[in-house]
């Protein structure tokens, strides 16, 4: 027996557009949902990135989320945490990881009420640092899922490997990233993505487990049809109690780290779903989002920098309403500031956008205007205000020069 469990993320940034994702909800959401109604065996994982819940709420489609929480109800779905406006989590500073995590949690229990209660956690991009483990854990989750890159030891397919989280540990699922890709990619089908699957085990005679985890948006949208063509259809062929494929049954994922026994405690490896070996061995372990070399990741993260640190700054001096307005302000921009496709569409392998990258930068632009009017409106003295002059200088500076890059010849 082999059991086959299946996260798919939902997400779309802060900056998408109405119509792009109304295309999304038509092309990939609304079907994919009906093929996970029709199919009573049907279990999968979802990671809803509270963003898109609120867009979803904000454009209309309140279909999308009855019909998540009416699956999650069945027993069909079960949410995982994750991180609110989908940051890049080991990037980003320890206080603004915090906040990511808590408001995802925070928004989407509103919005599905007792049927949200992860207790597994998708790091956005899969972007995994230790670093990160005690906030996940501290916040209830009791399992992760990382990249298969990121395993450091045998790969499990009968037992579940741990981490320390802080004074907890988590439990570690490793996604089969190359059975994974099949599916994201058009490279299997129903009938021989389930014999394939039924042989992992084979060889020691034990239950064993599978864990695939893509884009949502992997069926209908990127790739139109295949919600029909191969998950209805592997869900069918596993639903046959004499059928050949009978063996093969899907499982939420919450249910390995209680079949499974619990493995030794290991250390993953720094890594994203997008990060190969050859990354890991040059040092680049999130290469989509901050590679060593790239002038204008570079650029982004240091404007970055000075976004964060002029609204500690506001933060210590807003003593007064009119401060604490406009720190509140740069607080409500920081958030979405901090989503990850802005870094992603900078990466030049081969994604390259400068309308993405732009609007990004817009908002980092907003939040630190805010944080610096919150100061001068506040009790900060002389001295703390020249050094917000220069600091505010030095960024300005470095928006020019991304701004520059941007103007650049598009890449071929």
């Amino acid at each position: 027996m082999t059991v086959w469990a299946q996260l798919l993320h939902f997400y779309q940034p802060p900056t998408q557009t109405h119509d792009v994702l109304r295309k999304v909800v038509n092309e990939s959401y609304r079907p994919l949902l009906r093929v996970l109604s029709s199919f009573p065996n049907a279990r999968v994982a979802v990671n809803m990135n509270a963003v898109l819940t609120e867009m979803l709420v904000e454009h209309g489609y309140t279909d999308v989320i009855d019909s998540l929480r009416h699956l999650a109800n069945a027993g069909q779905v079960e949410f995982v945490g994750s991180g609110r406006f989908h940051p890049i989590l080991p990037l980003i500073r320890p206080g603004e990881r915090d906040r990511s995590i808590h408001e995802n949690d925070d928004v989407n229990h509103r919005y599905f009420s007792a049927a949200w209660k992860p207790v597994g956690f998708f790091p956005p991009e899969m972007c995994y640092g230790q670093e990160i483990a005690a906030p996940i854990a501290r916040y209830g989750h009791r399992w992760v899922i990382l990249s298969g890159v990121a395993c450091p030891e045998a790969w499990p397919t009968n037992f579940v490997y741990r981490t320390r989280a802080g004074r907890a540990s988590l439990a570690v699922l490793f996604r089969d990233d190359v059975r994974s890709n099949r599916i994201s990619f058009r490279q299997t089908d129903a009938e021989g993505f389930l014999d394939d699957v039924a042989g992992v085990g084979a060889d020691e005679g034990k239950p064993a487990y599978v864990v695939t985890a893509m884009d949502a948006e992997t069926y209908g949208h990127h790739l139109p049809g295949w919600e029909e063509e191969f998950l209805a259809t592997t869900f069918e062929l596993m639903a046959r109690p004499k059928g050949s494929f009978a063996q093969v049954q899907p499982v939420l994922p919450s249910e390995l780290a209680g079949t499974f026994p619990l493995g030794p405690s290991i250390t993953p490896r720094a890594s994203s779903w997008s990060t190969s070996e050859q990354d890991i061995a040059d040092g680049n372990p999130y290469p989509l989002w901050k590679a060593p070399g790239n002038p204008v990741h570079n650029l982004q993260w240091d404007y970055v920098d000075h976004c964060v640190d002029l609204l500690a700054i506001a933060r210590r001096h807003a003593h007064n309403k009119e401060a604490r307005k406009y720190a509140a302000m740069s607080e409500e921009r920081l958030q979405p500031a901090l989503h990850s496709c802005q870094f992603w569409w900078a990466s030049r392998r081969p994604m390259w956008d400068v309308t993405m990258i732009h609007r990004g930068a817009l908002l980092l632009s907003e939040a630190l205007l805010y944080a610096a009017k919150s100061i001068t409106c506040g009790s900060a003295p002389p001295t703390v205000r020249k050094e917000v002059e220069w600091r505010l200088a030095a960024a300005n500076d470095t928006r020019w020069l991304l701004d520059r890059e941007l103007l650049r010849p598009d890449p071929e």
